[in-house]
């Protein structure tokens, strides 16, 4: 499986970026996709999950009511939704797909939010 984010950009507080994730490969061995972030100088976090079969969706509190994941099955393309961006949103946000084995992950995209 191969991931591929988009979408990143510099954007001011308050602000919207949607984030893409194209995966391409085997991707009918993907059980469920998710977001994660890391901040400069601080530890990888998790975002939010989109569970493949039922459409269900977990998140992060933090982002909780600002930020929304969804799915293109069709297009094998996640999407993250930001709205309301505040500059502690600032990071590179990668994108994973879960399987039955290790996780694949794409090489990132940076969002920077302006106060």
């Amino acid at each position: 499986v191969q991931l591929v984010e988009s979408g990143g950009g510099l954007v001011q507080a308050g602000g919207s970026l949607r984030l893409s994730c194209a995966a391409s490969g085997s991707t009918f061995d993907i059980n469920n996709m998710a977001w994660y972030r890391q901040a400069p100088g601080k530890q990888r976090e998790w975002v939010a999950t989109i569970i493949s079969r039922s459409g269900r969706t977990y998140y992060a509190d933090s982002v909780k009511g600002r930020f929304t994941i969804s799915r293109d099955n069709a297009k094998n393309t996640m999407f993250l939704q930001m709205n309301s961006l505040a500059p502690e949103d600032t990071a590179v946000y990668y994108c994973k797909a879960e399987v039955i084995g290790p996780d694949y992950w794409g090489q990132g995209t940076q969002v920077t939010v302006s106060s």
